[in-house]
């Protein structure tokens, strides 16, 4: 279902990024381009939800969320919001990280700043399912700040300085505090880079994993002019740091000491967070991310056998 809305008015013109990017993403990731949209739309309803020019974007935008969630019931990744997340997240990471990786080896263009910012608009969309990690929250700030930074460098003529800023982070630190506006990129460029294995032709988007989904999965669309609060997201995955493709090492698994009362008694909500542990690394699974997945899966173990999230 294509959908034509008119220019963002003043009022609502910081959610024009979004809209972009979901048109960018319409033929090959419809996940993206819905999610986006639904985060143009909350975002748009706090901002001005009474004029006549932005209910002329809004109204038709809400109509479009709706026909498309309803035509889209068996996707996990329209109807579930920890599928939806974890599917957000690992492209927001792949565009992360590629760009990261050019960046470093000082290959300076158009295609890294796009994607840098793409990443940063996409961590933004993570919103909608609640608050960021502090991990993410660094990864959007990051990625927006070398966005504008390599931009401005290549639009002045300069050569951008690769890898972290002067005083900056390397951006798998953590870092308090929230990160800054949308840079100035334009985004009027509808081609989003993506890892060499997403460039081939005939390139299809992994199917997200079958799974239930919750009894509350989608914030619904308002019928008296409002959003409810989005539900909590999965947790974030955390990017390898280290390659053991040619190394001989196993994998460690955490040592637990055995329980004399048997199993650990858990709570309701450490129930639920073993589940999504495992939800996301199936999803990791999907695509083909085995450091992600058997993290994940540690996290569930660990979490089962002691009650205690790992460190």
């Amino acid at each position: 279902m294509s959908l034509s809305l008119p220019p963002c008015p003043n009022s609502i013109k910081s959610i024009q990024h979004f809209l972009k990017t979901a048109v960018e993403h319409e033929s090959r990731d419809p996940v993206i381009t819905y999610w986006c949209r639904l985060a143009a739309l909350q975002n748009g309803m706090s901002l001005d939800k009474s004029s006549k020019e932005s209910l002329a974007v809004l109204l038709p935008l809400m109509d479009w969320l709706e026909a498309t969630k309803k035509g889209q019931t068996s996707n996990d990744a329209i109807v579930n919001e920890v599928v939806a997340s974890a599917h957000i997240e690992n492209h927001a990471m792949k565009l992360f990280l590629w760009a990261d990786k050019e960046d470093r080896a000082s290959h300076f263009n158009k295609n890294v700043v796009k994607a840098f910012y793409t990443s940063g608009i996409l961590f933004d969309v993570l919103s909608v399912f609640g608050e960021l990690s502090p991990e993410n929250e660094h990864y959007k700030k990051y990625a927006k700040v070398k966005a504008a930074y390599i931009h401005n460098c290549l639009k002045n003529g300069e050569t951008p300085i690769p890898g972290p800023l002067d005083g900056g982070d390397e951006p798998g630190e953590e870092l308090s505090g929230g990160g800054p506006a949308a840079p100035g990129v334009s985004s009027s460029d509808p081609t989003v880079p993506y890892p060499p294995n997403q460039q081939q032709p005939g390139f299809q988007q992994p199917t997200p994993p079958a799974v239930q989904p919750y009894s509350n999965p989608v914030p619904q669309m308002p019928g008296g002019g409002g959003l409810p609060p989005p539900q909590a997201g999965a947790p974030p995955p955390v990017p390898p740091t280290q390659q053991f493709d040619s190394m001989n090492i196993q994998p460690v698994v955490p040592s637990v000491p055995a329980s004399g009362s048997g199993a650990v008694k858990l709570s309701v909500e450490q129930v639920s967070k073993a589940q999504k542990y495992c939800k996301y690394a199936i999803s990791a699974l999907d695509y083909e991310d085995m450091n992600t997945a058997i993290l994940n899966l540690n996290k569930a173990l660990h979490l089962c056998q002691t009650g205690q999230d790992m460190q």
